[in-house]
């Protein structure tokens, strides 16, 4: 199966198949999200951390209708700090996306009325096979020793940072566990951890954008719990 961007895989996982309704914090998936496309376009070779800025090194489009869009403005525009791009895309992002998803027929729009007037809009998936490549994926990565291909490590990455590992749907007893794994395969891949951000050899791009999302995250919701 074609794989689709990071983004689009993040919202898959944060929706629920039949209600189609957000699970989690809309915030945290609007953020890890906007980083999502960063973290594509840097794994693209388009993107590179540089002098405290995220620069466009490479403009030919990826194919990504999306990604293109913000590699074209990027391209355009003054450079920005990882942090700042994060809080520019988070806006409309997650209605982009799900437009998309349902001009492919990943998802459909039940568009409803409540209280007469207001409108409220469902995305039920109608083909489940991309959330389930997904979950195969990582289910993978979390069961396996060795390291994972660097898109599932990448969709690790962003999950912990989002804090959506709840998305998972795993037993509360096999939880900790799971958290830990995904650290474990951040780490592995050179996209978080212990290292000095400023003197990466490994992925700098990605750990920046990553460190920017934890923040960000933390700063919309708080300090984490102990896990």
């Amino acid at each position: 199966m074609t794989s689709i961007p990071l983004a689009e895989e993040l919202l898959l996982l944060a929706y629920d198949d039949q209600t189609g309704k957000a699970t989690g914090s809309r915030i945290g998936l609007d953020l890890g999200m906007a980083a999502a496309v960063l973290v594509d376009l840097a794994l693209a070779g388009r993107v590179a951390y540089s002098d405290g800025f995220l620069k466009v090194i490479d403009p030919t489009p990826t194919g990504e209708p999306i990604a293109d869009t913000v590699l074209a403005k990027a391209s355009d525009d003054e450079p920005h700090t990882p942090g700042q791009w994060v809080q520019r895309l988070r806006h409309r992002l997650r209605s982009r996306v799900l437009e998309d998803l349902v001009a492919r027929g990943v998802v459909q729009d039940v568009d409803e009325t409540q209280m007469e007037f207001i409108h409220v809009h469902r995305y039920p998936t109608t083909d489940p096979a991309y959330e389930a490549e997904i979950r195969r994926r990582l289910a993978e990565a979390l069961t396996g020793q060795s390291m994972c291909d660097e898109r599932t490590a990448a969709l690790a990455t962003l999950l912990v940072a989002c804090r959506m590992e709840p998305a998972l749907r795993l037993p509360p007893e096999e939880s900790a566990r799971a958290h830990q794994r995904l650290e474990q395969i951040a780490a592995g891949a050179g996209f978080s951890g212990s290292l000095d951000l400023e003197d990466s050899v490994v992925r700098p791009s990605v750990a920046l954008v990553v460190h920017t999302l934890g923040k960000a995250i933390s700063a919309a919701l708080g300090a984490p719990k102990p896990v």
